[in-house]
């Protein structure tokens, strides 16, 4: 793939986060009406050990401007904007088609990447012949509701977790993840880093159920971005699930978040999981509907091309 006239590419390095976060921002505020992304989103995923960020990012300049980035945090997991204003030039092809090189060369079979559906990206993706792998759902628990709180079984107790359970947490959470997930399992060392390690962690962002025999039984993790407060993981060990620890567990998780200062929670989920039901029940409403759109990778296939329009990313 070649870059339209007048614009050059490089790798990005941790001090193009805030660049980054900025179009994204841009992006989500024209599809969704808000914004969502923050620095330390990026920052955390970005300072994974196993991320390497000289060979998995791509940076597009219009001189000294950044107007567009994409990035493969997986095998087969993409992320990729463009600055609104500059749509239309075909920066958005070109980055879908670096994401599948760079994916062919590393033996992956697909390559997908969220869009918000109905979005500019979303209409270039369809246009590039990618399909839809799953569907997600933004679900915001308004300000002025809460949680009724959940009763805990006999002998479990909620409460932060220390260091030494840190390795713990992980393997709840990940075995949790795996069951529905296509993926390999994620290093303790990349849980750590987007976690415990992101910029402005507090030890009251990660909360467990623990249970009568003292080992963690369910675990929830909760950051605050200005009045938003949102739930970024919440896992319950199998043997440990019908007991409404995972309902204890948001409940919790949003009320200390409403006592540091959040105003409306907010989590999301996807159609493999088959949890939307639950969180519609418990009050929560859908703001926002995201598509992840993949396409299949193989060594003789041809990188998918589309003329862009205004409205294309």
């Amino acid at each position: 793939m070649t870059l339209p006239h007048g614009l050059a590419q490089r790798p990005l390095t941790l001090a193009d986060a805030p660049a980054v976060t900025a179009m994204m921002a841009a992006e989500e505020l024209r599809d969704t009406g808000e914004v969502a992304i923050e620095e330390a989103d990026v920052v955390a995923d970005w300072q994974r050990p196993s991320f390497d960020i000289a060979s998995r990012t791509v940076g597009v300049l219009d001189g000294d401007r950044l107007v567009g980035y994409a990035e493969l945090s997986g095998r087969d997991r993409a992320h990729a904007a463009v600055d609104p204003p500059h749509h239309g030039r075909g920066i958005g092809t070109f980055l879908a088609g670096w994401l599948q090189d760079l994916a062919r060369r590393l033996g992956s079979t697909e390559v997908g990447m969220p869009v918000v559906e109905g979005s500019p990206g979303d209409r270039l993706l369809t246009a590039l012949g990618f399909h839809v792998r799953w569907t997600s759902w933004v679900l915001t628990l308004p300000a002025g509701r809460v949680l009724t709180p959940q009763p805990l079984p006999a002998g479990y107790a909620l409460r932060e977790a220390g260091a030494a359970d840190y390795r713990e947490v992980w393997t709840v959470v990940e075995d949790a993840f795996l069951e529905w997930a296509r993926r390999e399992r994620h290093p303790f060392e990349d849980f750590a880093a987007q976690v415990m390690g992101r910029p402005g962690f507090e030890p009251w962002n990660l909360r467990v159920a623990v249970g009568p025999d003292g080992e963690v039984a369910g675990a929830v993790v909760v950051f605050l971005a200005g009045e938003t407060d949102y739930v970024d993981k919440v896992a319950v060990r199998r043997d440990r699930r019908g007991l409404g620890l995972a309902r204890a567990l948001l409940a919790d998780a949003f009320g200390y978040a409403r006592a540091h200062g959040g105003a409306r929670s907010e989590l999301s989920t996807d159609s493999r999981t088959g949890a939307l039901g639950l969180y519609e029940k418990v009050g929560m409403e859908v703001t926002s509907v995201w598509l992840n759109r993949a396409i299949a990778v193989r060594s003789d296939a041809p990188i998918a091309h589309a003329r862009e329009s205004r409205e294309r990313g």
